[in-house]
Parts: C-alpha cells; sequence; structure tokens
C-alpha cells in the first residue's frame, strides 16, 4: 500500500524502513506538517501517516478525502488534532499507537525532576566554563517527598514505580482509577485538589481532552504547595501558559519541567537557531533560572521508534487486509439531551 508520512525526520525514515522489511509497503516520507496547504501532496495516497503537531482538521480531510485517502494512520498516541466527527463522515478510518515504551516517556519525566532539583543544566555550563564554585546549586532529598501522579495509565504507573523506588508517597488522581496503583507502595488516590495541596512534586501523564485542556490553571496553581516541582511529559494544553507563569513569578510553582508546550507546533521539531522566534510566551519561560524545556524528546528511545513504527504499519496492514482495525479511533457523537420544559 502506499503510504504518505508527514513532519518525518532522519530517526523517522531509519526505523520505518527497518520495520517495512516485514511489511514490504511503498513509503513516502515528507518533511512538512500535514495541513490543508500540504494535504495535496497525499494525492493517490491510500494512507497517510501523521504525527502528534499534523493538521487533520476538517479542511485537511476534505482535500485527503478528494484525492484518495481512506486511512489516517497517526504514529503517536494522542488523537487531539484529529477531526474525528468529519472524517467518520468522509469515510476515512483512523488508527493510532495506544502505546509504545511507557518507559520513554516516565523516565524522561523522572530527568526532568533530577535535573531541575539537582540544577544539573547549570552545573554544567559552569564546569564548562571552568567555574566550580556550588554557590546557588542547592537541591533537596527526592526521598520522602510526596508526588502527585495525574492519570495513572500504562506511563503514570512506570512513573509512579520509579518515584516509589526512590522513597516517595504517592497521591494519584484519575477519572478512571487503575487498580494497579494502590498496589504500589504507599500509594493511594486522592482527589485533585487533595493531590494539589500535599504534593511537592506534580507530574502530568494525562491525555488532552476538552475536559482536560488547562487543568493546570491560576485556580489549581492556587490550591498548590508554595514551591511545588511541577512536570508535564503528556500535552502542552494541560497548562494554561499564562497562569503558569504568574505562578512561577509569585514563587509559589518553584520548578517547572516540561516536555511538550501550548504552542508547539509553531516551534518543536525543527531547527529555528537562525532565527528570531515571535512567540514572546514562549521566550519569558525559558528566561526563568528554575525551567527546564525539552523539546517533545520524552518518546524519543531505540525501543519507542521500534514499536511506533512497529504498531503503525502493523495498523495499516490490517487496513490493507480488510481486518479488524484493533487500535481505531471511532467518533463518538455525544450523548442525546432530552430538552426539559
Amino acid at each position: 500500500m502506499k503510504v504518505a508520512f508527514f513532519s518525518t525526520k532522519t530517526y523517522d525514515r531509519q526505523s520505518f524502513e527497518a520495520a517495512n522489511a516485514n511489511y514490504h509497503h511503498e513509503l513516502t516520507f515528507f518533511d512538512v506538517q500535514l495541513n490543508p496547504k500540504t494535504a495535496v501532496l497525499a494525492a493517490d495516497f491510500l494512507a497517510v501517516c501523521m504525527f502528534v503537531n499534523d493538521i487533520a482538521d476538517a479542511a485537511t480531510l476534505d482535500i485527503l478525502a478528494s484525492h484518495g485517502t481512506r486511512l489516517l494512520a497517526l504514529r503517536s498516541a494522542g488523537f487531539n488534532t484529529v477531526d474525528l466527527q468529519r472524517s467518520a463522515e468522509l469515510g476515512i478510518k483512523v488508527v493510532r499507537v495506544p502505546a509504545y515504551s511507557p518507559y520513554a516517556v516516565a523516565e524522561h519525566a523522572v530527568t526532568l525532576v533530577l535535573a531541575l532539583n539537582r540544577k544539573i543544566y547549570r552545573a554544567y555550563n559552569r564546569v564548562r566554563d571552568d567555574n566550580f564554585s556550588l554557590e546557588g546549586l542547592i537541591g533537596f532529598d527526592v526521598y520522602g517527598c510526596t508526588v502527585g501522579v495525574v492519570g495513572t495509565g500504562k506511563i503514570g504507573m512506570v512513573f509512579a514505580k520509579i518515584m516509589q523506588g526512590f522513597g516517595c508517597s504517592l497521591l494519584g488522581y484519575d477519572a478512571y482509577p487503575n487498580d494497579r496503583f494502590e498496589a504500589v507502595g504507599n500509594a493511594s488516590y486522592v482527589s485533585l485538589p487533595e493531590l494539589l495541596a500535599n504534593s511537592d512534586i506534580i507530574s502530568l501523564h494525562c491525555p488532552l481532552f476538552p475536559e482536560t485542556r488547562h487543568l493546570i490553571n491560576a485556580n489549581t496553581i492556587d490550591q498548590m504547595k508554595p514551591g511545588v516541582m511541577l512536570i508535564n511529559t503528556s500535552r502542552g494544553g494541560l497548562i494554561d501558559t499564562t497562569a503558569v507563569i504568574a505562578g512561577i513569578k509569585s514563587g509559589k510553582i518553584g520548578y517547572l519541567g516540561i516536555d511538550v508546550y501550548e504552542q508547539e507546533d509553531e516551534l518543536f521539531f525543527q531547527d529555528l537557531s537562525d532565527s528570531i522566534i515571535q512567540d514572546d510566551t514562549f521566550q519569558l519561560l525559558q528566561s526563568f533560572s528554575n525551567v527546564v524545556i525539552t523539546a517533545h524528546q520524552a518518546f524519543l528511545t531505540r525501543n519507542a521508534l521500534e514499536g511506533i513504527a512497529t504498531t503503525t504499519l502493523s495498523n495499516i496492514t490490517d487496513f490493507e487486509r480488510g481486518q479488524s482495525l484493533k487500535n481505531e479511533v471511532a467518533f463518538q457523537p455525544p450523548p442525546l439531551v432530552k430538552a426539559t420544559v
């Protein structure tokens, strides 16, 4: 089957070409983002593969459908940039990679915790400049801290187990509790306000839906401990960036580690080192000494790339053979609400 890939980098091409030895699809790679302006590149491709910041809105889907696309294969878990209602109307099936390596993302979240706490980024730059002073590098023992885990699916569970290994107490919040979470030592589910009020470190591991957008906002930040550490390796839209900046300025947020950003589609996955970045909010965020930002790299391990490629190509093969799509993302119409008199 002919498959058009958008937003591809060298590592995407390498991992998919290696995995395709077992599937034999015809792969074409584009480095541009999928959106209404570029969708025409997929003309005559039955399948299109997109990444997290590609745009599959109604306009894009209309163009894809008019040129013969019948399958949209996401090489990611998130699908918030896809208009599922329009894809259903057009008869375009949508599949995703619901899980690849939860260890990759969870371990990166822990990396941000440790880098922020022990100020590794500042220490590294000092030593590079032959400055061996320890002033301003004081951290704290992670042992004994209370860690709030918002979202206890596969990634949240791995993160929780790692932090339990550090000797932390765990507070969990999830709209759909996981029985395995409270089986982890020193772990218990609480309400979100209780988690916010009692956690020294808060890590977000939940998907982005309308009900979770800006889960971290001025109101929820106000409920947190002074000097809290906030980590986000999930989706940028979970955080109201303006509110977080205010929290940093006030001292309510003592540390911020993010691998995702609300407006990252204009920045991440490209080299802008010779450009003047126009996003003033992002530039302000970067200016704080207690903030560490990575560019959506939490997923980027050899193991995860292999898993993503294999699952994506397997999804495409299932579609080609007319088999059941076990990783399909189907549109769910909202429930009808009876009018009251």
